[in-house]
């Protein structure tokens, strides 16, 4: 009854979008319709009797009419944003937590993601309840719900070798095998390749294969062999049969089952709507064996449960290789509410066409466990951030060492800060310098696991004990898993009520290999903290396949990430102590000039393994606020000054000297430590926005920056990665300017090598500097 009216509306939602909004903006929304009538069975099934509100889903991208259509009834969403449906204010084409109103878990429409998260989402809460928190709110299930031609996404199989390594458990993923992908018909026995690896991996595999009309048919006499036909018939074949109808099925079966009398029987006894409904009987599309299979799941291992289905099952493209871009005429429809006994005007109404009142759907709903305790929003108190005190120092020092030392001093303490930090990394926790953190805090694993090297006194500068109390969880060598792992710990305060502060530490240059994960994380709205490391050209032995270049770029461009890049280790103190904070605030902080100052973000640092000489300074306020707002004057411009140094990160050395030589030719030079050009920019936009609209904000922390500087002061900027990131700051009070940086690959070599041949070294910095002098005055 109740998938029957999912299918209803979420054809409604799809149908009325598309003919309301057609001539206006070329809207064309068909894929969701067929997706959404393949699973609107398995989905009534789920949210309707069998999850609780401890449940979390991702719900395949393509089945976002279905999931809102159920939210609707639930009366987590409105008709006026149903009606919407693709517009603007609209409910999102693809079920979205930070931009659809009703109650979604989990982000989906990259595909593949949406499902890999749930199992790290399992493998969170495992580690929150390991550590003794989440008392008031029940261990719950992970479910995904995906196509079967997501399974062609390699993130998800990397995710299984993951999942393994640490006992998922509480996890499942339900397959909509109706074998169609968005151009074609996925290959035939593609299920057991499949099946068998989820078996090997450790997962209790579950077919939903055939509904109980089938079934019943099968133990007739003949049975067993229109069953062989079922099986072996070919998935092009079948689909196109389906599509066509009843009477197509006879003639094939008569064809094909000529020798087997009493199959034909089993035919003959049916008319053709008869037979057509006996055909796509699939396990997927009858409740009773949907809710069996569910119901009889074992709890204390992961499920995959592969459910046949027939895309754009019950409309009239059903089965057809095209219907992904297939939508309903307009008689089709009426057709359709006639068939659903729904009356004109009542498309919208959630009783009609059910055969109760709406006492009696209220009281179904009511009945539903999974809505027990309306949206599912959790929240979590705020972790409180004390100063972090800068380590010892003796000569020179790199940004990442300095990390580690920072992280070494938080692990010895007794802090409620260090007890919720949880660091991952994807096989290099040693070579980013998490090492001493995972010797005092250990790594997280759910039954106690021994080091052998330490049990047998052999030497080793690594003690990783594994235990429940652990705060590191080891990853293999995926970066879309560091990222997946990274978006469900961030979400943990809002999944589970418990805060947590995730740290991950990857290369610099391997972001790009699962940015996808990453923007999607992001997108979710998670909350961590990323520490990319080594990072440039200035990683010189290594050569150009781990020398990232555009990583700033990345990092300036990702909505939801805030990018630092610190040249010395008090710069990253105060970074740290901030970012802690920062991946805290939500919607109600209600400060700031801009989006993320005021909600917060995650923090994404770009570290360096090159030891610089560290400045001995006192942290003053105005310091701090420099340091975080973006950019601070490492030496001050003289009144009139007409040139100024701006650099970014490890290039620092090469800056001052570079200076210290134009001063000769320039004496009010002036010197631009950016630490942040993400912020800076990010404030100098929210300001120009502001001035558009005709406000009068304030000055943006860079406008200020910039201010004592004349309209003919030259700028020189220099990072160790591509010159755009720097490149900008010429716009903001028009000043000339000259940009250095990395636009290729690297190379092996010595760091002086390196900067000489990309000309980001002293003389390559002193020659800008000259050329935006007059003539006259170059050397």
């Amino acid at each position: 009854m109740l998938e029957r009216k999912i299918l209803w509306l979420s054809s409604w939602i799809i149908h009325n979008a598309n003919h309301v909004r057609h001539n206006a903006d070329g809207l064309k929304v068909g894929g969701h319709q067929a997706s959404s009538a393949s699973l609107s069975t398995v989905m009534a099934a789920l949210f309707f009797r069998v999850l609780r509100p401890e449940d979390r889903i991702a719900v395949k991208p393509h089945a976002s009419p279905a999931f809102h259509a159920i939210q609707y009834l639930f009366g987590h969403q409105t008709r006026e944003k149903l009606e919407n449906f693709r517009g603007f204010g609209g409910v999102q084409s693809y079920p979205s937590r930070t931009k659809d109103t009703d109650d979604v878990d989990f982000s989906t429409g990259s595909v593949g993601l949406g499902v890999a998260v749930t199992a790290f989402a399992s493998m969170a809460q495992d580690y929150v309840r390991a550590h003794g928190w989440m008392p008031d709110w029940p261990e719950g299930r992970m479910v995904a719900l995906l196509g079967d031609a997501e399974l062609d996404e390699g993130n998800i199989f990397e995710c299984l070798l993951e999942g393994w390594k640490h006992d998922l458990r509480n996890c499942w993923w339900v397959i909509d095998y109706n074998r169609q992908s968005l151009d074609s018909v996925v290959s035939d026995a593609l299920f057991q390749k499949h099946a068998d690896v989820f078996r090997a991996l450790g997962w209790d595999v579950v077919m939903i294969k055939y509904g109980k009309l089938q079934e019943a048919a099968f133990e007739k006499p003949g049975g067993e062999a229109l069953r062989r036909w079922i099986d072996d018939c070919p998935n092009m074949l079948y689909s196109a049969l389906v599509f066509q109808g009843g009477a197509a099925f006879r003639n094939q079966l008569k064809a094909d089952l000529s020798d087997e009398p009493d199959t034909l029987k089993i035919i003959y006894d049916l008319d053709d709507d008869g037979l057509h409904k006996l055909m796509t009987n699939l396990g997927g599309h009858c409740m009773e064996s949907v809710v069996e299979a569910f119901e009889s799941a074992p709890d204390d291992k992961p499920v995959c449960f592969i459910a046949y289905t027939i895309k754009g099952h019950g409309l009239p493209f059903q089965g057809h290789k095209d219907n992904h871009a297939g939508l309903m005429t307009r008689e089709q429809m009426e057709g359709f509410r006639e068939a659903n006994g729904i009356a004109p005007g009542e498309e919208w109404e959630p009783a009609a066409g059910l055969g109760l009142n709406v006492a009696g759907l209220e009281k179904l709903l009511a009945a539903a466990p999974f809505n027990a305790k309306g949206r599912r929003r959790l929240e979590a108190a705020h972790i409180d951030v004390p100063h972090l005190p800068l380590p010892t120092i003796r000569g020179a020092m790199s940004t990442q060492e300095g990390f580690g030392k920072i992280l070494d001093g938080i692990a010895k303490s007794d802090t409620e800060l260090a007890d919720r930090i949880v660091t991952t990394s994807p096989d290099v926790s040693v070579s980013t310098n998490l090492g001493p953190w995972v010797n005092r805090r250990a790594i997280f694993a759910r039954e106690p696991r021994t080091d052998v090297f330490k049990e047998r006194k052999l030497m080793s500068a690594q003690r990783w004990d594994m235990s429940p109390t652990g705060q590191h969880i080891e990853l293999g060598i995926a970066e879309n898993n560091l990222f997946l792992n990274l978006g469900a710990l961030g979400l943990s305060h809002s999944l589970f009520g418990e805060r947590l502060l995730p740290i991950g530490t990857l290369y610099d240059p391997f972001i790009a290999r699962g940015l996808d994960a990453l923007n999607y994380a992001c997108y979710q709205d998670a909350r961590f903290i990323l520490v990319a490391t080594p990072s440039g050209i200035t990683l010189s032995p290594e050569g150009g396949a781990h020398q990232s270049v555009g990583t700033p770029l990345i990092g300036m461009a990702q909505d939801g990430l805030a990018y630092f890049e610190p040249a010395y280790v008090d710069e990253l103190a105060v970074i740290l102590e901030w970012a802690f904070d920062y991946i805290q605030r939500g919607a109600k902080a209600g400060k700031g000039d801009w989006l993320h100052e005021r909600e917060g973000g995650s923090v994404y640092l770009r570290l360096s393994t090159r030891p610089v000489d560290q400045p001995i300074r006192e942290m003053t306020d105005d310091l701090r606020e420099g340091i975080i707002q973006g950019g601070y004057w490492m030496r001050p411009p003289a009144e009139g000054a007409d040139l100024a140094v701006v650099y970014t990160g490890a290039v620092a050395p090469e800056s001052a000297s570079a200076l210290g030589q134009l001063l000769e030719l320039s004496p009010g030079a002036g010197l631009l430590a950016v630490t942040s050009a993400d912020r800076l920019n990010a404030g100098w936009q929210a300001a120009q926005k502001a001035r558009q609209i005709g406000e009068d904000p304030p000055l943006s922390h860079v406008e200020r920056l910039l201010e004592p500087l004349s309209r003919e002061t030259r700028l020189v900027t220099v990072i160790d990665g591509h010159p755009a990131t720097l490149s900008w700051l010429g716009a903001v009070r028009g000043h000339p300017t000259e940009s250095l940086g990395v636009e290729h690959f690297g190379q092996t070599g010595t760091i002086p090598d390196l900067y000489r041949q990309y000309r980001i070294d002293q003389k390559a910095i002193v020659e800008a500097g000259l050329s935006t002098l007059p003539k006259g005055r170059r050397r």
